[in-house]
Protein backbone atom coordinates (compact mmCIF):
# COMPACT_ATOMS: atom_id res chain seq x y z
CA UNK A 1 0.00 0.00 0.00
CA UNK A 2 1.36 3.41 -1.00
CA UNK A 3 2.07 5.88 1.80
CA UNK A 4 1.27 9.59 1.36
CA UNK A 5 2.25 12.44 3.69
CA UNK A 6 0.03 15.57 3.74
CA UNK A 7 1.88 18.69 4.91
CA UNK A 8 -0.05 21.87 5.77
CA UNK A 9 -0.11 24.18 8.80
CA UNK A 10 -3.91 24.44 8.59
CA UNK A 11 -5.81 21.37 9.78
CA UNK A 12 -8.87 22.14 7.60
CA UNK A 13 -6.72 22.01 4.45
CA UNK A 14 -5.24 18.67 5.47
CA UNK A 15 -8.77 17.35 6.07
CA UNK A 16 -9.89 18.39 2.57
CA UNK A 17 -7.03 16.46 0.99
CA UNK A 18 -7.72 13.45 3.20
CA UNK A 19 -11.40 13.46 2.15
CA UNK A 20 -10.43 13.62 -1.53
CA UNK A 21 -8.20 10.54 -1.18
CA UNK A 22 -10.41 8.53 1.16
CA UNK A 23 -11.56 5.18 -0.19
CA UNK A 24 -8.42 4.74 -2.31
CA UNK A 25 -5.69 2.22 -1.58
CA UNK A 26 -3.38 4.71 0.19
CA UNK A 27 -2.15 5.02 3.76
CA UNK A 28 -2.36 8.71 4.73
CA UNK A 29 -0.24 10.60 7.25
CA UNK A 30 -0.22 14.27 8.28
CA UNK A 31 2.41 16.84 9.28
CA UNK A 32 1.82 20.42 10.39
CA UNK A 33 5.01 21.94 8.95
CA UNK A 34 8.19 21.12 6.98
CA UNK A 35 10.24 20.18 10.05
CA UNK A 36 7.52 17.80 11.24
CA UNK A 37 7.43 16.29 7.73
CA UNK A 38 11.17 15.61 7.67
CA UNK A 39 11.02 13.96 11.09
CA UNK A 40 8.27 11.66 9.82
CA UNK A 41 10.33 10.87 6.70
CA UNK A 42 13.14 9.63 8.95
CA UNK A 43 10.72 7.18 10.56
CA UNK A 44 9.12 5.98 7.33
CA UNK A 45 10.08 6.96 3.76
CA UNK A 46 6.84 8.03 2.06
CA UNK A 47 6.00 7.35 -1.57
CA UNK A 48 4.50 10.82 -2.04
CA UNK A 49 4.38 14.15 -0.19
CA UNK A 50 1.55 16.65 -0.79
CA UNK A 51 2.54 20.03 0.66
CA UNK A 52 1.22 23.56 0.85
CA UNK A 53 3.61 26.20 -0.49
CA UNK A 54 3.10 28.81 2.23
CA UNK A 55 3.40 27.52 5.78
CA UNK A 56 4.72 28.68 9.10
CA UNK A 57 8.47 28.28 9.32
CA UNK A 58 9.97 26.76 6.19
CA UNK A 59 7.99 26.93 2.98
CA UNK A 60 6.97 24.11 0.70
CA UNK A 61 9.69 25.22 -1.73
CA UNK A 62 12.35 24.71 0.94
CA UNK A 63 10.81 21.33 1.76
CA UNK A 64 11.14 20.30 -1.90
CA UNK A 65 14.85 21.14 -1.92
CA UNK A 66 15.54 19.13 1.22
CA UNK A 67 13.44 16.22 -0.01
CA UNK A 68 15.34 16.13 -3.26
CA UNK A 69 18.63 16.02 -1.37
CA UNK A 70 17.69 13.47 1.32
CA UNK A 71 14.81 11.47 -0.24
CA UNK A 72 15.22 11.71 -4.05
CA UNK A 73 12.84 8.79 -4.70
CA UNK A 74 9.88 10.51 -3.00
CA UNK A 75 7.76 12.68 -5.30
CA UNK A 76 6.35 16.01 -4.05
CA UNK A 77 3.15 17.71 -5.19
CA UNK A 78 2.66 21.34 -4.13
CA UNK A 79 -0.70 22.99 -3.49
CA UNK A 80 -0.74 26.75 -3.91
CA UNK A 81 -3.06 29.72 -4.30
CA UNK A 82 -3.34 31.04 -7.85
CA UNK A 83 -1.26 34.12 -6.96
CA UNK A 84 1.68 31.90 -5.96
CA UNK A 85 1.88 29.82 -9.13
CA UNK A 86 5.20 31.43 -10.09
CA UNK A 87 6.77 30.20 -6.86
CA UNK A 88 5.36 26.72 -7.41
CA UNK A 89 6.86 26.58 -10.90
CA UNK A 90 10.23 27.55 -9.42
CA UNK A 91 9.84 24.69 -6.96
CA UNK A 92 9.15 22.28 -9.81
CA UNK A 93 12.43 23.34 -11.34
CA UNK A 94 14.02 22.55 -8.00
CA UNK A 95 12.57 19.04 -8.07
CA UNK A 96 8.82 19.03 -7.31
CA UNK A 97 6.80 16.57 -9.40
CA UNK A 98 3.75 18.81 -9.96
CA UNK A 99 1.59 21.52 -8.44
CA UNK A 100 -2.14 22.15 -8.00
CA UNK A 101 -3.83 25.52 -7.58
CA UNK A 102 -6.32 25.98 -4.76
CA UNK A 103 -9.23 25.33 -4.68
CA UNK A 104 -8.36 21.92 -6.13
CA UNK A 105 -11.11 19.58 -7.30
CA UNK A 106 -10.99 16.08 -5.74
CA UNK A 107 -10.83 14.54 -9.22
CA UNK A 108 -7.83 16.64 -10.26
CA UNK A 109 -6.04 15.84 -7.01
CA UNK A 110 -6.63 12.10 -7.34
CA UNK A 111 -5.39 12.12 -10.95
CA UNK A 112 -2.17 13.98 -10.10
CA UNK A 113 -1.55 11.69 -7.13
CA UNK A 114 -1.97 8.61 -9.34
CA UNK A 115 0.45 10.00 -11.95
CA UNK A 116 3.02 11.00 -9.32
CA UNK A 117 3.00 7.55 -7.72
CA UNK A 118 3.30 5.79 -11.08
CA UNK A 119 6.13 8.12 -12.06
CA UNK A 120 7.94 7.37 -8.79
CA UNK A 121 7.72 3.64 -9.43
CA UNK A 122 9.23 4.13 -12.87
CA UNK A 123 12.05 6.26 -11.44
CA UNK A 124 12.98 3.51 -8.99
CA UNK A 125 12.84 0.88 -11.74
CA UNK A 126 15.11 2.95 -14.00
CA UNK A 127 17.63 3.53 -11.22
CA UNK A 128 17.93 -0.18 -10.53
CA UNK A 129 17.77 -1.32 -14.16
CA UNK A 130 20.51 -1.35 -16.75
CA UNK A 131 18.93 1.34 -18.88
CA UNK A 132 19.07 4.17 -16.35
CA UNK A 133 16.80 6.36 -18.45
CA UNK A 134 16.60 9.07 -15.75
CA UNK A 135 19.60 11.34 -16.53
CA UNK A 136 20.01 12.21 -12.82
CA UNK A 137 19.84 8.60 -11.68
CA UNK A 138 23.14 7.87 -9.92
CA UNK A 139 24.23 11.49 -10.41
CA UNK A 140 22.04 13.21 -7.81
CA UNK A 141 25.04 15.13 -6.42
CA UNK A 142 25.29 17.01 -9.73
CA UNK A 143 22.88 19.86 -9.04
CA UNK A 144 21.17 21.61 -11.93
CA UNK A 145 18.53 21.09 -14.59
CA UNK A 146 20.13 22.88 -17.57
CA UNK A 147 20.11 21.16 -20.93
CA UNK A 148 23.91 21.31 -21.14
CA UNK A 149 24.30 19.37 -17.89
CA UNK A 150 21.50 16.90 -18.58
CA UNK A 151 23.02 15.92 -21.94
CA UNK A 152 26.33 15.06 -20.28
CA UNK A 153 24.65 13.09 -17.49
CA UNK A 154 22.54 11.16 -20.00
CA UNK A 155 25.72 10.15 -21.81
CA UNK A 156 27.43 9.25 -18.52
CA UNK A 157 24.43 7.13 -17.47
CA UNK A 158 24.55 5.21 -20.77
CA UNK A 159 28.24 4.37 -20.45
CA UNK A 160 28.24 3.71 -16.68
CA UNK A 161 27.07 0.04 -16.81
CA UNK A 162 29.82 -0.83 -19.30
CA UNK A 163 33.54 -1.29 -18.62
CA UNK A 164 34.62 1.40 -21.10
CA UNK A 165 37.38 3.85 -20.21
CA UNK A 166 36.05 7.40 -19.79
CA UNK A 167 37.88 10.71 -20.21
CA UNK A 168 36.20 13.63 -18.39
CA UNK A 169 37.31 17.07 -19.54
CA UNK A 170 36.36 20.39 -18.03
CA UNK A 171 37.65 23.47 -16.30
CA UNK A 172 38.73 23.32 -12.67
CA UNK A 173 35.76 23.22 -10.32
CA UNK A 174 33.15 21.88 -12.76
CA UNK A 175 32.52 18.62 -10.85
CA UNK A 176 34.61 16.06 -12.73
CA UNK A 177 35.13 13.84 -9.69
CA UNK A 178 31.40 13.89 -8.88
CA UNK A 179 30.64 12.58 -12.37
CA UNK A 180 33.33 9.91 -12.01
CA UNK A 181 31.83 8.78 -8.70
CA UNK A 182 28.39 8.72 -10.30
CA UNK A 183 29.64 6.48 -13.11
CA UNK A 184 31.20 4.12 -10.56
CA UNK A 185 28.04 4.09 -8.41
CA UNK A 186 25.95 3.26 -11.47
CA UNK A 187 28.17 0.39 -12.61
CA UNK A 188 28.41 -3.29 -11.66
CA UNK A 189 31.61 -2.37 -9.78
CA UNK A 190 29.74 -0.09 -7.36
CA UNK A 191 30.36 -2.38 -4.36
CA UNK A 192 34.10 -2.44 -5.10
CA UNK A 193 36.75 0.22 -4.35
CA UNK A 194 36.73 3.68 -5.91
CA UNK A 195 40.31 4.91 -5.69
CA UNK A 196 41.24 8.52 -6.48
CA UNK A 197 44.69 9.66 -7.58
CA UNK A 198 45.58 13.30 -8.20
CA UNK A 199 48.39 12.93 -10.70
CA UNK A 200 49.45 16.56 -10.22
CA UNK A 201 49.93 16.17 -6.46
CA UNK A 202 52.46 13.30 -6.55
CA UNK A 203 56.19 14.19 -6.58
CA UNK A 204 57.66 13.15 -9.91
CA UNK A 205 60.13 10.69 -8.38
CA UNK A 206 57.34 8.88 -6.50
CA UNK A 207 54.75 8.57 -9.27
CA UNK A 208 55.52 4.97 -10.24
CA UNK A 209 55.73 3.78 -6.64
CA UNK A 210 52.43 5.45 -5.71
CA UNK A 211 50.63 4.13 -8.79
CA UNK A 212 52.11 0.67 -9.23
CA UNK A 213 53.70 -0.18 -5.87
CA UNK A 214 57.08 -1.76 -5.04
CA UNK A 215 58.57 -4.77 -3.33
CA UNK A 216 60.78 -4.86 -0.28
CA UNK A 217 64.34 -3.80 -1.05
CA UNK A 218 63.49 -2.24 -4.42
CA UNK A 219 65.15 1.01 -3.34
CA UNK A 220 66.54 2.62 -0.21
CA UNK A 221 63.75 2.93 2.33
CA UNK A 222 61.57 0.18 0.79
CA UNK A 223 61.30 -1.87 3.98
CA UNK A 224 58.21 -3.84 2.97
CA UNK A 225 56.09 -4.80 -0.03
CA UNK A 226 53.69 -1.95 -0.82
CA UNK A 227 50.58 -2.03 -2.99
CA UNK A 228 50.10 0.89 -5.33
CA UNK A 229 46.88 2.74 -6.04
CA UNK A 230 46.23 0.60 -9.13
CA UNK A 231 46.32 -2.66 -7.19
CA UNK A 232 44.20 -1.11 -4.41
CA UNK A 233 41.52 -0.41 -7.03
CA UNK A 234 41.54 -3.99 -8.31
CA UNK A 235 37.99 -5.11 -9.32
CA UNK A 236 36.80 -1.51 -8.82
CA UNK A 237 37.41 1.88 -10.43
CA UNK A 238 40.61 3.95 -10.58
CA UNK A 239 40.01 7.68 -11.01
CA UNK A 240 43.09 9.46 -12.39
CA UNK A 241 42.47 13.16 -11.80
CA UNK A 242 44.60 15.69 -13.71
CA UNK A 243 45.93 12.98 -16.00
CA UNK A 244 47.67 15.66 -18.07
CA UNK A 245 50.23 16.09 -15.26
CA UNK A 246 51.44 12.48 -15.51
CA UNK A 247 55.14 12.29 -16.59
CA UNK A 248 55.85 10.76 -19.98
CA UNK A 249 57.80 7.79 -18.59
CA UNK A 250 54.87 6.90 -16.31
CA UNK A 251 52.48 7.23 -19.25
CA UNK A 252 54.20 4.22 -20.84
CA UNK A 253 53.33 2.01 -17.86
CA UNK A 254 49.77 3.30 -17.76
CA UNK A 255 49.42 2.44 -21.45
CA UNK A 256 50.54 -1.14 -20.67
CA UNK A 257 47.88 -1.32 -17.95
CA UNK A 258 45.18 -0.23 -20.40
CA UNK A 259 46.36 -2.59 -23.15
CA UNK A 260 47.14 -5.75 -21.18
CA UNK A 261 45.68 -5.31 -17.68
CA UNK A 262 49.15 -5.73 -16.16
CA UNK A 263 51.41 -3.62 -13.95
CA UNK A 264 55.10 -3.87 -13.13
CA UNK A 265 55.86 -3.15 -9.50
CA UNK A 266 59.21 -1.52 -8.87
CA UNK A 267 61.73 -4.30 -8.23
CA UNK A 268 59.28 -7.14 -8.94
CA UNK A 269 60.58 -10.00 -11.15
CA UNK A 270 57.20 -10.47 -12.90
CA UNK A 271 54.06 -8.57 -13.81
CA UNK A 272 50.87 -8.46 -11.75
CA UNK A 273 47.47 -8.79 -13.39
CA UNK A 274 44.65 -6.48 -12.34
CA UNK A 275 41.03 -6.02 -13.37
CA UNK A 276 39.74 -2.48 -13.02
CA UNK A 277 38.05 0.36 -14.83
CA UNK A 278 39.90 3.62 -15.46
CA UNK A 279 38.25 7.02 -15.49
CA UNK A 280 40.59 9.92 -16.23
CA UNK A 281 39.98 13.64 -15.88
CA UNK A 282 41.80 16.80 -16.87
CA UNK A 283 41.33 20.55 -17.25
CA UNK A 284 43.96 20.56 -20.01
CA UNK A 285 43.47 19.98 -23.73
CA UNK A 286 45.19 16.62 -24.20
CA UNK A 287 44.94 16.90 -27.98
CA UNK A 288 47.05 20.04 -27.86
CA UNK A 289 49.49 18.35 -25.48
CA UNK A 290 49.83 15.47 -27.94
CA UNK A 291 50.74 17.96 -30.67
CA UNK A 292 53.33 19.54 -28.37
CA UNK A 293 54.84 16.18 -27.45
CA UNK A 294 53.79 16.51 -23.79
CA UNK A 295 51.34 13.59 -23.88
CA UNK A 296 51.55 10.24 -25.65
CA UNK A 297 49.26 10.00 -28.66
CA UNK A 298 48.61 6.26 -28.19
CA UNK A 299 47.66 6.80 -24.54
CA UNK A 300 45.36 9.68 -25.49
CA UNK A 301 43.38 7.46 -27.86
CA UNK A 302 43.23 4.68 -25.26
CA UNK A 303 41.79 7.09 -22.69
CA UNK A 304 39.47 8.95 -25.06
CA UNK A 305 37.15 6.03 -25.81
CA UNK A 306 34.18 7.85 -24.23
CA UNK A 307 34.83 11.59 -23.85
CA UNK A 308 32.66 13.67 -21.53
CA UNK A 309 33.15 17.44 -21.56
CA UNK A 310 31.59 19.18 -18.57
CA UNK A 311 30.28 22.68 -19.30
CA UNK A 312 31.64 25.55 -17.20
CA UNK A 313 29.18 27.29 -14.93
CA UNK A 314 28.93 30.32 -17.23
CA UNK A 315 27.44 28.02 -19.90
CA UNK A 316 24.69 26.77 -17.58
CA UNK A 317 24.01 29.97 -15.70
CA UNK A 318 20.36 28.96 -15.20
CA UNK A 319 21.60 26.40 -12.64
CA UNK A 320 23.16 29.09 -10.43
CA UNK A 321 20.05 29.83 -8.27
CA UNK A 322 19.67 26.17 -7.31
CA UNK A 323 23.37 25.89 -6.50
CA UNK A 324 23.34 29.11 -4.46
CA UNK A 325 20.36 27.94 -2.40
CA UNK A 326 21.93 24.52 -1.81
CA UNK A 327 25.30 25.91 -0.71
CA UNK A 328 23.63 28.59 1.42
CA UNK A 329 21.42 26.11 3.26
CA UNK A 330 24.35 23.74 3.77
CA UNK A 331 26.55 26.56 5.10
CA UNK A 332 23.82 27.63 7.52
CA UNK A 333 23.47 24.08 8.85
CA UNK A 334 27.24 23.65 9.07
CA UNK A 335 27.82 26.85 11.04
CA UNK A 336 24.59 26.93 13.05
CA UNK A 337 23.15 29.97 11.22
CA UNK A 338 19.59 28.63 11.26
CA UNK A 339 17.79 31.98 11.10
CA UNK A 340 19.86 33.56 8.33
CA UNK A 341 17.90 34.38 5.16
CA UNK A 342 19.07 34.87 1.57
CA UNK A 343 16.36 36.82 -0.34
CA UNK A 344 15.46 35.56 -3.81
CA UNK A 345 15.88 39.02 -5.34
CA UNK A 346 19.66 38.76 -4.82
CA UNK A 347 19.99 35.61 -6.94
CA UNK A 348 20.23 37.72 -10.10
CA UNK A 349 23.52 39.11 -8.78
CA UNK A 350 24.98 35.61 -8.74
CA UNK A 351 23.69 34.92 -12.26
CA UNK A 352 25.29 38.08 -13.66
CA UNK A 353 28.82 36.90 -12.77
CA UNK A 354 30.80 34.53 -15.01
CA UNK A 355 32.32 32.39 -12.18
CA UNK A 356 35.77 31.64 -13.64
CA UNK A 357 36.38 29.26 -10.71
CA UNK A 358 33.09 27.50 -11.48
CA UNK A 359 31.14 25.60 -8.81
CA UNK A 360 34.05 25.56 -6.36
CA UNK A 361 34.30 29.34 -6.47
CA UNK A 362 30.53 29.70 -6.09
CA UNK A 363 30.48 27.35 -3.10
CA UNK A 364 33.28 29.21 -1.31
CA UNK A 365 31.70 32.60 -2.06
CA UNK A 366 28.30 31.59 -0.68
CA UNK A 367 29.84 30.18 2.50
CA UNK A 368 31.88 33.37 3.03
CA UNK A 369 28.76 35.52 2.55
CA UNK A 370 26.87 33.45 5.14
CA UNK A 371 29.71 33.64 7.68
CA UNK A 372 30.25 37.39 7.36
CA UNK A 373 26.59 38.47 7.12
CA UNK A 374 25.89 41.67 9.03
CA UNK A 375 22.31 40.82 10.02
CA UNK A 376 19.58 38.16 9.92
CA UNK A 377 19.01 38.76 6.19
CA UNK A 378 21.66 38.92 3.48
CA UNK A 379 21.74 42.37 1.87
CA UNK A 380 23.65 44.05 -0.97
CA UNK A 381 26.29 45.25 1.47
CA UNK A 382 27.07 41.62 2.39
CA UNK A 383 27.94 40.67 -1.20
CA UNK A 384 31.54 40.89 -2.46
CA UNK A 385 32.38 43.67 -4.91
CA UNK A 386 32.44 41.39 -7.94
CA UNK A 387 28.75 40.62 -7.34
CA UNK A 388 27.92 44.32 -7.49
CA UNK A 389 27.39 45.29 -3.86
CA UNK A 390 26.26 48.83 -3.22
CA UNK A 391 23.61 50.55 -5.31
CA UNK A 392 21.45 48.67 -7.77
CA UNK A 393 22.80 50.57 -10.77
CA UNK A 394 25.90 52.50 -11.75
CA UNK A 395 24.23 53.97 -14.81
CA UNK A 396 23.39 57.69 -14.52
CA UNK A 397 20.98 58.99 -17.14
CA UNK A 398 21.92 62.43 -18.55
CA UNK A 399 19.27 65.21 -18.39
CA UNK A 400 18.75 65.09 -22.16
CA UNK A 401 18.34 61.30 -22.20
CA UNK A 402 20.26 58.76 -24.27
CA UNK A 403 19.95 57.01 -27.63
CA UNK A 404 19.28 53.35 -26.81
CA UNK A 405 20.39 52.14 -30.25
CA UNK A 406 23.72 53.94 -29.88
CA UNK A 407 24.19 52.56 -26.37
CA UNK A 408 23.34 49.03 -27.50
CA UNK A 409 25.72 49.26 -30.46
CA UNK A 410 28.48 50.55 -28.18
CA UNK A 411 28.01 47.77 -25.60
CA UNK A 412 27.85 45.07 -28.27
CA UNK A 413 31.03 46.35 -29.91
CA UNK A 414 32.86 46.44 -26.56
CA UNK A 415 31.75 42.89 -25.74
CA UNK A 416 32.88 41.56 -29.13
CA UNK A 417 36.27 43.24 -28.81
CA UNK A 418 36.69 41.94 -25.26
CA UNK A 419 36.01 38.40 -26.49
CA UNK A 420 38.16 38.76 -29.64
CA UNK A 421 34.96 38.55 -31.71
CA UNK A 422 33.98 35.17 -30.30
CA UNK A 423 30.21 35.44 -30.69
CA UNK A 424 29.27 32.83 -28.06
CA UNK A 425 31.46 34.43 -25.41
CA UNK A 426 30.07 37.88 -26.21
CA UNK A 427 26.54 36.48 -25.92
CA UNK A 428 27.30 35.11 -22.44
CA UNK A 429 28.69 38.47 -21.27
CA UNK A 430 25.61 40.32 -22.53
CA UNK A 431 23.10 37.71 -21.35
CA UNK A 432 21.85 37.12 -24.90
CA UNK A 433 21.57 34.13 -27.19
CA UNK A 434 24.18 33.74 -29.90
CA UNK A 435 21.50 34.17 -32.58
CA UNK A 436 20.53 37.51 -31.06
CA UNK A 437 24.15 38.64 -31.12
CA UNK A 438 24.46 37.66 -34.79
CA UNK A 439 21.23 39.51 -35.59
CA UNK A 440 22.52 42.68 -33.91
CA UNK A 441 25.94 42.39 -35.57
CA UNK A 442 24.08 42.59 -38.88
CA UNK A 443 21.70 45.29 -37.63
CA UNK A 444 24.51 47.64 -36.60
CA UNK A 445 26.93 46.45 -39.32
CA UNK A 446 29.65 45.66 -36.82
CA UNK A 447 32.45 43.92 -38.68
CA UNK A 448 35.97 43.22 -37.36
CA UNK A 449 38.86 44.74 -39.28
CA UNK A 450 41.45 42.37 -40.74
CA UNK A 451 44.03 43.79 -38.32
CA UNK A 452 41.79 42.71 -35.41
CA UNK A 453 41.77 39.09 -36.55
CA UNK A 454 45.38 38.06 -36.88
CA UNK A 455 46.87 34.57 -37.11
CA UNK A 456 43.95 33.23 -39.13
CA UNK A 457 41.37 33.97 -36.45
CA UNK A 458 38.68 34.57 -39.06
CA UNK A 459 39.59 34.13 -42.72
CA UNK A 460 35.92 34.42 -43.69
CA UNK A 461 36.04 38.18 -43.21
CA UNK A 462 37.85 38.48 -46.50
CA UNK A 463 35.04 36.58 -48.21
CA UNK A 464 32.13 38.69 -47.02
CA UNK A 465 30.45 40.12 -43.99
CA UNK A 466 27.44 37.83 -44.08
CA UNK A 467 29.62 34.76 -44.01
CA UNK A 468 31.39 36.03 -40.90
CA UNK A 469 28.08 36.47 -39.05
CA UNK A 470 27.09 32.91 -39.89
CA UNK A 471 30.38 31.32 -38.85
CA UNK A 472 30.19 28.72 -36.10
CA UNK A 473 32.76 30.54 -34.01
CA UNK A 474 35.59 32.99 -34.22
CA UNK A 475 38.19 30.88 -32.41
CA UNK A 476 39.59 32.45 -29.29
CA UNK A 477 41.43 31.34 -26.17
CA UNK A 478 42.73 27.84 -25.64
CA UNK A 479 39.54 25.81 -25.35
CA UNK A 480 39.82 22.19 -26.34
CA UNK A 481 37.75 21.18 -29.41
Amino acid sequence: MKEILIVDDMSQNRELIREALNGLDYRLFEAEDANHAMRMMQISAMDLVISDVRMRGRSGVELVRQMRSEHPDTAVILITAFSSVGGAVDAMRAGAYDYITRPASPGDLRLKVKCALEGGAKRKENCTGAGASDPKCGFEDMLGQSQALRQILQRAARVAPTSATVLIQGETGTGKELVARGIHAHSDRSSKPFVTVNCGAIPRELVESVLFGHIKGAFTGAVMDTRGKVESANSGTLFLDEIGELPLDSQVKLLRLLQHGEIDKIGAPSSTRVDLRIIAATHRCLRTMVGNGAFREDLYYRLNIVPLKLPPLRERIEDVPELVRFFFERSCRKHGLRRLVLPDHLLGRFMAYSWPGNIRELENTVERIALLAGGPEIGLADLPEFLGNGSDSNLNLPPDGINLDSLERHLLHRALEKCKWNQSQAARILGLSRKTVIYRIRKYELWPTPSTLQNGACEAITEGKDQFALNEEVPGGTTCP
